[in-house]
C-alpha cells in the first residue's frame, strides 16, 4: 500500500496536500494523525506543525488480484492477471499456458475460485462488488457454446412440441440459455429445481 507522512500547520491541509501528492480523492484513504499542532509561547516559540499519515486504500482489484495470486502460487501455477471494470462489473482474466486445472469440468474449479474471490473482496471492501473471474477467455467460449446449444434446442423442441429439459447449470450459465431464447416466437424458458442441481427448461410458448 502507498503510504505517506506530511507535516503541516494544520491536520486538514496535511492531509490536502497528501491528497494532491497521492493524486487521490479523500474516500480512497486512511489517515492517522501522528502529532496534532501545537502553540508555542506567545503563539510562536516552540510551535509544532500537524503531521499526518495518509494511505491509499486497496480497491477492490487490488484485493482481488492479492488474493487470487496468492491462492495461484500456492497450487504451483504461474499466471497474469488482469481486471477491468465494465458493466457494473469487475472482470479479471488470468493469462498463462496450461491453466486447464483452473477451469475443472464444466468450469466448475473456475466457479469455485470465483465465488471465493467474491466472498474475500466483498467482506474486505467497503462498496459491494461482482467480480467475473475468467481464463484464457473460457467464458466467452463457453457462452458462444451455450447459445448455439439453445438454438438448436429450441428448434428441436419447435419440430417436436416437446419440452427439453437441460442439465444443471449456475446462474450465470442459465441466463445465457435465457436471454439467447428470449426473443424466440415459438419456445419459452424456465427454471425449476434446487441449487445446485437447478435447470433451464425449455418448451413451445402455449404449452407452459
Amino acid at each position: 500500500m502507498k503510504s505517506i507522512e506530511i507535516a503541516a500547520k494544520t491536520v486538514e491541509s496535511a492531509v490536502e496536500t497528501a491528497l494532491k501528492e497521492l493524486q487521490v480523492s479523500r474516500e480512497d484513504v486512511d489517515v492517522e494523525v501522528l502529532e496534532e499542532p501545537s502553540k508555542g509561547l506567545f503563539g510562536l516559540l516552540g510551535s509544532k506543525l500537524a503531521k499526518v499519515r495518509v494511505t491509499v486504500k486497496k480497491s477492490p482489484q487490488d484485493i482481488a488480484i492479492e488474493f487470487l495470486t496468492d491462492v495461484l502460487e500456492k497450487m504451483g501455477v504461474k499466471t497474469a492477471i488482469e481486471g477491468k471494470m465494465e458493466n457494473g462489473y469487475l472482470n479479471l482474466a488470468i493469462k498463462g499456458s496450461n491453466l486447464g486445472l483452473l477451469i475443472g469440468r464444466r468450469g466448475e474449479t473456475l466457479d469455485a475460485l470465483q465465488y471465493l474471490t467474491n466472498l474475500v473482496v466483498n467482506r474486505k471492501s467497503e462498496k459491494k462488488v461482482h467480480i467475473i473471474l475468467d481464463v484464457e477467455g473460457y467464458r466467452k467460449r463457453r457462452e458462444e457454446t451455450l447459445t448455439r446449444l439453445a438454438r438448436r434446442l429450441a428448434e428441436k423442441v419447435k419440430k417436436s412440441g416437446r419440452k427439453i429439459m437441460l442439465e444443471p447449470m449456475n446462474p450465470h450459465e442459465r441466463r445465457i440459455i435465457h436471454t439467447a431464447l428470449q426473443n424466440n416466437a415459438d419456445v419459452t424458458t424456465y427454471s425449476e429445481g434446487d441449487e445446485p442441481y437447478r435447470k433451464v427448461i425449455i418448451t413451445l410458448k402455449n404449452a407452459h
